[in-house]
């Protein structure tokens, strides 16, 4: 390992974040009764410019009376480029109380945005005595917050996680889309064009680079990586495909923005049975190496070493993590 030590975020479970339209308070207390691991009250995109105000206030009111158990509660407040963002996180955090754990910075482009949200939080948190510091969730969504990820992640001892925006991040990049997530059969290859065989087609995942980056730069600084929006909330199976991606790739959740997604999230990042069973047997089996002074050993037929304690333990801590929410 580095010499550097990577501070870790607080080890809060995010298999699941539930998107909550702040203009919609008859939804809040279906969303605190829900098997969400994250809940976002969102001041942003789901809330048209005229409700803003109204928006805030139904927040506030929901941090101080609605009872949210033991979830995390986030709120997403507007961006950085609109008259909202300074009344968001001052009102809300003056008159919302302890309850609120994270604020979500939408549409982040530079590390001087985090240090900006990060001033005023600061001074607001000061300024009534706040117990509880608040932490970060960031939204990667615009090519310019792709380009200065890393320096973005590193911006604030606040920061917890890193959120990928897709429909945004298209958006920004011009991309040939207009799905929120999933795959686009024009992104593929063609198999080689042999003599008398029909020539195959392999679709592709167009998100794999900008997932991927943002999985390296969250765990570069301790953050948890997050995979964001799955637009079709009727395709099951298409919302598991890409949980499912994002998890190979690192990813600790993803977003639901229907009720129906959250059961899906919570099973595709919780480790399986099988899957625990087999890393507490790697453990036991390099304990049992170590002392025969062996650092590496087969398990099955294949080689386990060090290495695959590292693996195991982050499986067997999970699982831990989860059976100590129900």
């Amino acid at each position: 390992m580095s010499f550097k030590i990577v501070e870790q975020a607080p080890p809060r479970l995010n298999r699941s974040e539930l998107a909550v339209p702040g203009s919609q308070p008859q939804l809040f207390e279906k969303a605190a009764k829900s098997a969400a691991d994250v809940i976002f009250l969102d001041l942003e995109d789901a809330v048209a410019p005229d409700d803003k105000a109204q928006a805030r206030k139904n927040i506030i009111a929901a941090l101080r009376d609605v009872d949210w158990g033991s979830k995390t509660l986030s709120v997403r407040i507007n961006g950085l480029d609109t008259h909202f963002m300074y009344r968001d996180v001052v009102d809300v955090i003056e008159q919302g109380g302890e309850r609120l754990d994270l604020i979500m910075i939408p549409k982040v482009g530079t590390a001087a945005d985090i240090y900006a949200v990060d001033m005023l939080v600061t001074q607001c948190e000061a300024a009534i005595g706040r117990k509880k510091r608040i932490g970060f969730e960031m939204i990667v969504e615009t090519a310019l917050g792709m380009a200065n990820i890393d320096e973005i992640a590193a911006a604030s001892p606040r920061n917890e996680s890193l959120h990928f925006g897709v429909a945004d991040f298209a958006a920004s990049t011009k991309a040939r889309t207009t799905n929120i997530g999933g795959v686009n059969r024009d992104y593929a290859v063609l198999t080689d064009a042999e003599p008398g065989e029909q020539r195959q087609v392999h679709w592709g995942d167009m998100w794999h680079y900008a997932i991927a980056r943002l999985v390296v730069a969250a765990r570069a600084n301790g953050l948890r990586p997050v995979d964001g929006p799955f637009g079709d909330f009727s395709d099951a199976e298409g919302y598991r495909a890409a949980a499912n991606r994002a998890g190979v790739l690192g990813c600790e959740g993803k977003w639901a923005i229907h009720p129906s997604q959250i059961s899906l999230a919570n099973e595709l990042f919780s480790p399986s049975e099988a899957e625990v069973m087999k890393a507490e047997r790697i453990i036991q089996a390099m304990k049992d190496a170590a002392r025969e002074g062996k650092g590496a050993v087969s398990l099955d037929g294949k080689l386990i070493d060090l290495a695959s304690i590292r693996q195991a333990e982050v499986l067997v801590q999970k699982a831990k993590q989860i059976s100590a929410s129900a």
